[in-house]
């Protein structure tokens, strides 16, 4: 499991840190971090429905942040419960793009034991780092 949750962080939130070899498995894990806060087994989560995400920004440590949220968005508007299979990031004009592939299915509190409702991703705290072992996340989640 790349992830870990930080118990110290906030008293009202959610907190993780997630790593990787490199910043697509990061966020990768980030993503399944997320997912696992609001659900208790991530291999509940089937792959029924595929959904492409797309995010923007100028600045590449936020593509983490408006991938998060818009999972938060797809679970609020559509009722999806999503795992991130690939990330493609690229510099564009001055901005960069994240293209994710993206599976999971609608919210069956039959099937998944739900945890809690994340309502946003914060910048409290928010942090991307590259080192010399890979990459790392720090993330405060709105619950």
């Amino acid at each position: 499991m790349p992830y870990r949750y930080i118990d110290d962080i906030a008293t009202a939130d959610a907190a993780f840190e997630a790593w990787g070899n490199t910043e697509e498995e990061m966020m990768r894990a980030a993503a399944d971090a997320l997912t696992n806060v609001m659900v208790e087994n991530l291999g509940a989560v089937s792959g029924k429905v595929h959904q492409t995400i797309h995010v923007e920004s100028d600045s590449r440590d936020m593509l983490l942040f408006h991938l998060l949220e818009e999972m938060i968005f797809l679970k609020d508007t559509d009722g999806l419960l999503l795992r991130i299979s690939n990330v493609q990031i690229q510099l564009g004009n001055d901005h960069f793009t994240l293209d994710a592939e993206a599976y999971g299915e609608e919210i069956n509190p039959g099937k998944h034991t739900l945890n809690v409702d994340v309502k946003a991703v914060t910048l409290y705290r928010y942090h991307i780092e590259q080192g010399s072992k890979g990459w790392t996340a720090t993330v405060v989640l709105d619950v």
